[in-house]
């Protein structure tokens, strides 16, 4: 018999995890998944908060989502709700804030509330790759 290890204790067992990628502008999902895939995660793409949340909270998606990248300005549920949502739901899924539209007041409030990274649009996929990584390693100490 083939032992069946769970994606929500072991990440996704088809690479080195799974991101939802939440940004309202295709461009910017595209190249973040291009640098994800590559970097060897899997990648889902939602493009505002309200598209986020159900893809979440539909079918396997809900317990494999091993991190969340998320933009602030978009529309419907915005990224700071979506954020909100995320971080209540799945308090063991870290964020990463990445934005357009910094805001040193909200950096501070979103890294004190826990957020792993918070980048600037356009990342460099340098930066884009490590913040995931970290990403990761802070899951794994939550289940450690």
């Amino acid at each position: 018999m083939t032992e069946y290890k769970s994606d929500l204790l072991f990440g996704a067992l088809t690479g080195n995890g799974r991101i939802l990628v939440v940004d309202d502008e295709p461009c910017v999902r595209n190249v973040v998944r291009m640098v994800l895939e590559k970097a060897g995660y899997d990648v889902l793409e939602a493009d505002n908060g309200e598209t986020a949340i159900e893809a979440i909270n539909t079918g396997e998606n809900r317990l494999v989502v091993d991190a969340v990248i998320c933009d602030i300005r978009m529309p419907k549920i915005n990224g700071v709700q979506a954020i909100e949502y995320f971080k209540k739901q799945f308090p063991h899924v870290p964020i990463i804030v990445l934005t357009a539209y910094p805001e040193a007041e909200m950096a501070v409030s979103f890294m004190r509330s826990g957020v792993v990274d918070y980048l600037v649009k356009p990342v460099e996929a340098q930066k884009l790759t490590a913040a995931v990584k970290r990403a990761m390693e802070q899951r794994q100490l939550t289940w450690a």
